[in-house]
């Protein structure tokens, strides 16, 4: 049998860790689900350019980092040739016949899932507490501490 007082200490736990995580959770979900669909990143022969916030989101999910800035090309010394230029990078593509749209759709709908989910959770940690201020306290430690420790 478990006594009442676990239960208790486990339930709050559980309501404080949540409420702590939330951002994160809601973070990776969005740049989760912009990644998922390549919203961070032109294409080769698209005209799409991505706006530079996802780009630095999406940097942030992969590599817990902003983007580092690319440095401007120089220009060429004189009676350089255009075979001494770097070979163009290759874009990875997917096979001929590979079909991932309906598993991409599926873990965008996850994404969009956990995102809602994770702000019911807040709606109600919010809303059946007496101890509004602490959940607030909580909520915007779970937000400041990472944006101090992310690197510049």
């Amino acid at each position: 049998m478990t006594s009442p007082a676990f239960l208790k200490a486990v339930r709050l736990t559980h309501h404080y860790l949540g409420v702590f995580i939330a951002p994160a959770i809601l973070f990776f979900s969005f740049t989760g689900f912009v990644q998922m669909f390549s919203l961070h990143e032109g294409t080769k022969g698209s005209s799409y350019v991505p706006p530079a916030i996802l780009v630095e989101l999406a940097s942030i999910h992969k590599h817990a980092a902003l983007p580092a800035p690319v440095p401007p090309k120089p220009d060429a010394p004189p009676g350089a040739s255009a075979k001494s230029a770097p070979p163009p990078v290759a874009v990875k593509t997917p096979p001929p016949g590979s079909h991932h749209w309906p598993l991409k759709i599926f873990f965008g709908l996850v994404a969009v899932g956990l995102f809602t989910s994770t702000l019911t959770g807040l709606y109600m940690a919010w809303k059946y507490t007496r101890r509004k201020m602490l959940v607030a306290a909580v909520f915007l430690a779970g937000l400041i501490i990472p944006l101090l420790l992310l690197p510049t």
